[in-house]
């Protein structure tokens, strides 16, 4: 594992170079490590905390509050199934146990072609459409253990191309012509709010 390869150590600084402030590209550098080492390593959170002047803890503060950053290996198919309450009651527990079964391993592993890894998440929001799951953050809705096995023959075989491959999120990147881009603002004294006039002034 290792730090961001020239290639992309170039698109880094293209992206960086979008915001008016360095830090501002962390989250998209940090999608720019994963898609390159398929999870995030810390070599690469230490070069990033290099290239937008901040700390490496500052890096694994923000990559480890967002789920969709790995910092272990996943398959090339992430499946997250939702156990929240209203998944709960319409079966995502067997769907869960269909998947150990299914797929020849234990939750958090991953099988043996590295193509599939799953695991029961919180609730991800699509509670009308229960039991209901994401491959890849795409979401996959009402599935039974049938539709499972069918999804995963689908993305086994390659016929389900909505879904791209773990870690191909940060290809599609932000276009901002120089004349549109931000810069930062410039408070002028009258209008700060009253209390931080009040600060000044203690």
């Amino acid at each position: 594992m290792s730090r961001l390869n020239e290639e992309n150590l170039r698109i880094a600084r293209q992206i960086i170079s979008a915001y008016p402030k360095k830090k501002s590209a962390l989250i998209p550098l940090l999608h720019l490590a994963q898609e390159q080492n398929g999870l995030v390593t810390n070599e690469a959170m230490t070069h990033i905390a290099e290239l937008v002047d901040v700390t490496p803890a500052e890096v694994l503060g923000t990559c480890s509050f967002y789920e969709m950053f790995k910092r272990h290996p996943v398959g090339e198919y992430q499946i997250n199934i939702c156990h929240g309450i209203s998944c709960h009651l319409l079966g995502a527990e067997d769907v869960l146990e269909h998947a150990e079964s299914s797929l020849g391993v234990k939750e958090g592993e991953i099988t043996q072609d590295g193509k599939f890894s799953f695991e029961g998440v919180e609730c991800i929001a699509a509670c009308t459409e229960a039991p209901c799951l994401q491959v890849n953050y795409r979401y996959i809705n009402k599935v039974n253990a049938d539709e499972f096995d069918q999804l995963i023959d689908d993305l086994r075989n390659e016929t389900k191309t909505e879904i791209p491959k773990h870690g191909t999120l940060a290809n599609t990147r932000q276009k901002i012509p120089a004349n549109k881009a931000a810069g930062p603002a410039q408070v002028e004294e009258s209008s700060r709010p009253i209390w931080l006039k009040r600060n000044k002034e203690e």
